[in-house]
């Protein structure tokens, strides 16, 4: 061995990826081999370099992909190969993680090893049911405690004398098979049978469920609502402060699956925006954005920028990869000196700003007649106007210009192709009940997404499905092909599109 191998074991935290540390995402992204177990989001693995190799070594209640000796001799040999070797664990890799057996294998090979910790579910899961493991006047100390252990085998490692006579709170880590022997050593060692506790499954992500109970009856209560692991089991006086203290499932997406059809390099704001009110958000990239095939009308439109009165920007994405040619033609922002300049709406002006242009017009609405309507006046008979848009965009612009006397380059700056993968999964999720809302942001997403999935298939994989779309023209483009729209938003805007879908919760609920 040259010396290169290295491993880190790292802890995913609970499940949202947002808990996982700053310097484990990194130890992810770096990775050049990533070994990762059941409980390691989605999330967190999309993080992961487009190179490294994906190492599944789930195990689950009832199956095993790999044995834990198995899983420590995978590590020595991929860090022998001079590989930079990530070992994700979900929580923390010293909490019942098995981390310090797979350190222990490294260290007798003579392997390099750091532990980077996570956010353990036994204090985070809690925590997002409203649940604080101590607090002042209730309870002092806390216990974290295996739930895998049959407390009527013989030779427990368990003190449950003295767990069930202690004044704190106790935390069982996956538990289920066991919730009936837990509870019952727990009483026949003192603890009142009356002695609150929770069940948290699947705690801190979309789908988290809690149910209360007490000792006595929460076993039962357990199985007939169908809770398995991976769950968490909170005893102690604090389950009751969940009453006041629950945050997380209050949050008006909470529960939900919202499909987001953008762009993958687009996804992330509405996404983050998804989980952040509390829901799941399952990308399905209907579109990717690419290159024209050759720039050759793009480039000789960028290079005569000055000859234009106005150039106006439909997209983000139009204006990424207008200033990408001009700057290639070794051209700056001094050769749109007298050109002035519409965005259709903030994003596209944000960017444009950050460029250092001023942006003379920005509709009220975001679509081509109002955009018209606004200009009327400014953009005079004789004038020439540049469109840099989408291959496949809408010519209702263009149109409505030349009517008023405009003259009109519309040129492709980038091209909308459909997107690929993931269609039996999400299939299989929408046959299932598992998404809730459908959202598009634009008619080729509505296309591409009804092309990938399959138009026969549309009606009954969307059955009982909110179809939100970000205005007019998406929602006449979803119906035209059959779908039924919920929710349209009257601005035509991410943010727009977000409130129209809570303002539709909201009503459904009254």
């Amino acid at each position: 061995m040259s010396g290169k191998g290295m491993v880190y074991l790292v802890g995913a935290g609970p499940g949202d990826p947002g808990l996982i540390t700053v310097k484990g995402l990194e130890c992810v992204r770096r990775a050049q081999v990533l070994v990762y177990d059941r409980l390691a989001g989605a999330g967190i693995l999309s993080q992961a370099g487009s190179g490294a190799e994906m190492i599944y070594v789930g195990k689950g209640p009832d199956k095993h992909t790999m044995k834990q000796e198995d899983i420590n001799r995978l590590l020595v040999r991929k860090a022998s190969e001079d590989k930079l070797v990530t070992r994700l664990k979900g929580g923390d890799p010293f909490v019942f993680g098995r981390g310090g057996e797979e350190a222990e294998a490294l260290y007798e090979a003579g392997i390099p090893f750091e532990v980077v910790p996570g956010v353990t579910s036994a204090v985070a899961v809690p925590a997002y049911s409203g649940i604080p493991v101590t607090h002042r006047g209730i309870a002092s100390s806390f216990a974290v405690i295996t739930g895998n252990e049959d407390p009527d085998k013989e030779g427990s490692d368990i003190d449950w004398q003295g767990i069930a006579n202690s004044a704190g709170t106790l935390v069982f880590l996956m538990g289920m098979g066991n919730i009936t022997s837990i509870a019952g050593s727990l009483i026949k060692h003192g603890r009142p049978k009356e002695t609150p506790v929770a069940v948290i499954r699947w705690g801190t992500r979309p789908n988290q469920a809690t149910l209360l109970g007490t000792l006595e009856n929460i076993a039962q209560r357990s199985l007939q609502e169908g809770f398995a692991n991976p769950s968490v089991i909170v005893v102690g006086e604090v389950v009751n402060l969940r009453e006041r203290l629950n945050w997380f499932e209050k949050k008006p997406l909470f529960g939900r699956s919202v499909l987001v059809t953008r762009s993958r390099e687009q996804a992330s704001e509405l996404s983050r925006a998804i989980e952040e009110l509390g829901g799941r958000a399952v990308e399905f990239p209907a579109i990717l954005i690419e290159d024209p095939e050759d720039f050759v009308l793009l480039d000789n439109a960028v290079s005569k920028a000055a000859d234009y009165n106005w150039i106006i920007f439909t997209s983000v994405n139009g204006v990424r990869s207008f200033f990408s040619r001009l700057f290639k033609l070794n051209m700056d922002i001094r050769d749109l000196k007298g050109v002035k300049i519409c965005a259709i709406g903030p994003k596209t002006r944000d960017r444009l700003e950050g460029y250092g242009i001023r942006v003379e017009y920005v509709p009220s609405e975001y679509r081509a007649e109002e955009i018209v309507a606004g200009l009327k006046g400014s953009i005079l008979p004789g004038h020439r106007v540049l469109l840099p848009r989408a291959d496949i965009a809408r010519k209702a612009l263009a149109d409505l210009l030349i009517r008023e006397g405009a003259l009109v380059d519309e040129v492709a700056a980038y091209r909308t192709v459909a997107g690929e993968g993931r269609r039996e999964e999400i299939a299989s999720m929408l046959s299932q009940g598992q998404i809730s809302i459908i959202t598009f942001t634009s008619s080729s997403t509505v296309k591409n997404f009804a092309e990938g999935i399959g138009y026969n298939d549309l009606p009954a994989l969307t059955k009982g499905v909110k179809i939100a779309c970000i205005g007019p023209v998406t929602a006449e483009t979803a119906r035209s092909i059959g779908l039924t729209v919920d929710i349209e938003a009257t601005r035509y805007t991410i943010e727009g599109l977000l409130e129209a879908i809570l303002e539709k919760l909201s009503a459904d609920v009254l």
